[in-house]
């Protein structure tokens, strides 16, 4: 998820800019032959990025002190990502997709090899997919009527999904899907964007025994906001962006008394991530929109939903992050 979120904060920046930018006629510029077939995609953007994260952390990965207190494990991690957005008459789509890899403390493991449980000395993989789709009612209907002025540009459908899968004991398998509207509002510079969706989770426990690995969540709301504005001031191509993600509580996932010690109640996710991102390409080869380097700040609160404990640690994470981008069509 994390290598998207980086792409989503400056992909849809250019979706938004670009797409009103192609439909219009400005005075002075030659209209297209009649003849000749408009584009299909108004905009689109392939990147792959790579971004070391330090101290990640997971829940369940802890330390123990000298006085018998636990604390969380911090996890350095590399992630790559491979990620497309394109913008058509009607509407936006995002593909991402993460390949996470973690460090010896979070070893990859299994509960299913023989004689039940197995540590391995290295880290676990992670592989995160996600699509998000937006349909604009302004597109759709032909009219303004989603527009609030000086406030709202637009209104859209918006949709997605996400799944996963991770070597871990836990071997989580999350498959969600989301729907709802989507904002985009109306901000001199940049982009600022919010999805309110309905959410649903099935994922894996695989410390769970048979057959009560399934797990089923509540269907509950989620909030998704993106940005990106560019920081002229500085003199450089230089622009912040972020995303802030809210999932709110989601139940236990399974009903079972016998096995609610593995499937404790959930909390409100709260996850927020600030990045600085350089477009070095303009800055060096007055190449803009080819390759950006970043630094970012990572905080999210119960993550995956899980509330701490005196002995469930890892469920808050505060990290720091840095990587590059190359957009390569």
């Amino acid at each position: 998820m994390t290598g998207f979120w980086t792409f989503l904060a400056t992909a849809l920046v250019s979706c938004a800019v670009v797409a009103p930018a192609l439909a219009a006629d400005p005075a002075g510029v030659q209209p297209p032959v009649p003849d000749a077939p408009s584009p299909f995609f108004l905009f689109t953007d392939t990147q792959v990025s790579y971004h070391y994260q330090f101290p990640a952390a997971e829940p369940g990965i802890r330390v123990r002190d000298a006085d018998g207190s636990f604390r969380s494990r911090g996890i350095p991690k590399q992630i790559f990502n491979v990620a497309h957005a394109n913008a058509w008459a009607y509407g936006t789509n995002l593909f991402s997709l993460d390949i996470l890899k973690s460090g010896a403390q979070e070893r990859a493991g299994t509960t299913n090899a023989p004689g039940g449980f197995l540590l391995r000395d290295e880290g676990a993989t992670e592989v995160y997919g996600l699509y998000r789709g937006t349909l604009s009612l302004n597109a759709l209907t032909g009219t303004k009527a989603f527009v609030v002025p000086g406030l709202v540009k637009d209104i859209s459908l918006s949709y997605g999904f996400d799944a996963n899968t991770k070597d871990t004991a836990f071997g989580p398998r999350k498959r969600n899907v989301v729907g709802g509207l989507n904002l985009s509002f109306d901000v001199p510079a940049g982009f600022l964007n919010a999805s309110v969706h309905a959410y649903k989770e099935w994922n894996r426990n695989g410390f769970n025994p048979y057959p009560n690995r399934d797990i089923s969540y509540d269907t509950v709301p989620e909030i998704e906001i993106a940005y990106s504005f560019p920081l002229a001031f500085t003199g450089l191509p230089l622009s912040v962006t972020g995303i802030n993600n809210i999932v709110l509580p989601k139940g236990r996932g399974v009903r079972n008394p016998a096995i609610f010690a593995f499937n404790r109640e959930t909390g409100l996710e709260f996850v927020s991530r600030t990045n600085l991102v350089l477009d070095l390409g303009k800055l060096v080869y007055d190449q803009p929109n080819r390759v950006d380097v970043f630094i970012g700040f990572q905080y999210w609160l119960n993550k995956f939903g899980n509330l701490e404990t005196a002995t469930l640690k890892g469920t808050e994470e505060k990290s720091f992050l840095a990587g590059v981008a190359f957009h390569v069509f």
